[in-house]
């Protein structure tokens, strides 16, 4: 037995020797993905044999495979699979999709071959989300856990709401709940309910799935926050595209969000979201009475270094300092980049002797590692910090004292931690 090799790789079964390189150069350039092409069913099975494969791209009219014998075979070595034909046979169309395809497209143009790598690109943006599945029904959930399953999603399977709330609670990264309306001991509506306290519609989407044809069910769930209502039975083709709309969707969301908080330069947060973090943090920190540090920190000379090499490399300094910071710090803590070459570090839940200890050795960090240009040229660069433990007026007020013993700090030699 030939052993497989794991690579990350897709198999395209088609007898047309130009579609099938205009696909291989489409794959290899936009997904980066090694590819293997093969021209009749046989050759498939050869490559099935040498590697796993992600996914397989299929024609159903093949030399020794006339009638989609390809799709079953592929199925039965579970590799997920992709119909692309030129076959417009409603009834065999039928046929295929209830098989479990991934999709069935229409090779009718250069338009269909772009869908095509646009699926593709989709399920395996589609591996890093987690979708929930709750129905009381084991034979409807297995159905539903296949289907998504096979969008490359990563699945939960349960039974009822109150279940699928102490799942979400161990993972409240999951990005879609899929559930029915009647369910054992917390239906679907109760579900949502529950959900929607602690989850917008903007980080998780809920789809309701329901036998009912009473129109005042579905207003109702989605008065109470349901992303979408879809009256059982549906059509495979349309829940996909439904899935993959509504967390195509949410990640749009999630990339607004990351950039009206973020930086454009470094990634950290900027001085708005800074305050919108902190501002709440700060209250509960003093209602708790635990200690934390607020540095402010800047690059020393940067004005007289920017003018001498320019402003992009002044840029590759600010990225260089913001990632010396980031690593340097523990997940918990908060590093923001105000203005220029200014940034701000709140250390939580520490000691003032443990957070002096930690801005001492970033500050050291940053004086002896060097940027070093494409000219092979290093460049050694300093910081000045200032940092506060007093807080029991207001954040403001910490930040205030902070910038004065930054300004303490590079009035009296720079390269330095002033503290209070």
């Amino acid at each position: 037995m030939i052993n497989k090799t794991i690579v990350e790789r897709i198999l395209l079964v088609d007898d047309s020797k130009t579609l099938a390189k205009l696909i291989s150069l489409k794959v290899k350039s936009e997904l980066k993905i090694e590819i293997d092409v093969a021209y009749s069913l046989s050759e498939a099975e050869l490559f099935s044999k040498k590697y796993s494969y992600t996914l397989a791209i299929l024609d159903l009219n093949l030399p020794d495979a006339p009638n989609g014998e390809v799709v079953d075979v592929m199925l039965k070595k579970n590799i997920p699979s992709i119909v692309l034909t030129g076959s417009v046979d409603k009834e065999f169309r039928k046929v295929m999709l209830k098989k479990d395809i991934i999709d069935y497209i229409y090779k009718g143009g250069i338009h269909d071959i772009d869908y095509l790598i646009d699926i593709i690109k989709r399920l395996l943006k589609n591996r890093h989300h987690k979708v929930m599945v709750v129905d009381d029904s084991s034979v409807f959930r297995n159905q539903m856990k296949k289907m998504v399953g096979n969008l490359f999603f990563q699945v939960y399977a349960l039974a009822h709401g109150e279940e699928a709330l102490l799942i979400l609670e161990e993972n409240p990264d999951i990005k879609i709940i899929i559930t029915d309306y009647n369910m054992p001991v917390m239906d679907g509506l109760e579900l949502t309910k529950a959900v929607r306290k602690k989850y917008t519609k903007n980080q998780l989407s809920i789809f309701v799935l329901s036998s009912t044809e009473d129109s005042d069910i579905s207003a109702m769930f989605l008065k109470q926050g349901a992303n979408d209502f879809i009256n059982k039975p549906f059509s495979k083709e349309e829940f996909s595209c439904r899935l993959n709309n509504a967390i195509e969707a949410l990640e749009n969301i999630d990339t607004i969000t990351h950039y009206s908080s973020r930086d454009f330069l470094t990634g950290l947060y900027n001085r708005r979201h800074f305050f919108t973090v902190m501002e709440p943090y700060f209250v509960e920190a003093v209602n708790r009475d635990e200690e934390f540090m607020t540095a402010m920190i800047d690059i020393d000379n940067f004005k007289s270094i920017n003018e001498s090499y320019g402003h992009d490399i002044g840029d590759q300094m600010i990225i260089h300092v913001s990632e010396l910071l980031r690593s340097n710090v523990q997940y918990q803590d908060v590093v923001s980049r105000f203005t220029g070459d200014e940034f701000c570090l709140v250390l939580k839940e520490t000691t003032r002797e443990k957070s002096i200890e930690i801005l001492e050795r970033i500050r050291q960090r940053i004086a002896l590692t060097p940027l070093v240009l494409a000219s092979g040229e290093e460049v050694f660069l300093t910081v000045s910090i200032g940092a506060a433990l007093e807080h029991d007026n207001s954040l403001n007020d910490t930040m205030s004292e902070a910038d004065a013993q930054l300004h303490h700090a590079k009035t009296t030699g720079k390269n330095k931690v002033c503290s209070v």
